[in-house]
């Protein structure tokens, strides 16, 4: 059942990175199949990063260096999707929009980052 969250989590992702498509200037998703894999990567490289610098460094960590990381993540992922274009106040202002929306919609990974932090 773990797996099925996963997969609606990264196809919710998708349509939240279609929507900041939409709504933030300089930053373009070509479909939802790029919106998908740009999910994909964007997950890929928030683990790569966190393994080697550790929580704080994540967007989980909150705080100006998680912010810039998250924008340095969604800018260095347009390299490896096709049909994605970000320049860097894109890739800014689409982590502006996207941790927003991540604070109100929450996820089974920051449900249980909440759980940990109650133990």
């Amino acid at each position: 059942m773990q797996f099925l969250g996963h997969i609606v989590r990264f196809i919710v992702s998708a349509i939240v990175l279609m929507v900041v498509g939409f709504i933030v200037p300089q930053f373009s998703v070509g479909g939802f199949w790029s919106a998908l894999f740009l999910a994909l990567v964007i997950a890929a490289l928030g683990w790569i990063i966190e393994g080697i610098f550790g929580k704080r460094v994540t967007p989980f960590g909150r705080g100006i260096v998680g912010f810039l990381a998250s924008a340095a993540v969604i800018w260095i992922a347009q390299f490896i999707v096709g049909g994605v274009s970000v320049t860097w106040l894109g890739a800014i202002l689409a982590a502006l929009v996207i941790g927003i929306v991540d604070l109100f919609i929450p996820t089974p990974y920051d449900a249980g980052r909440k759980q940990e932090s109650r133990d």
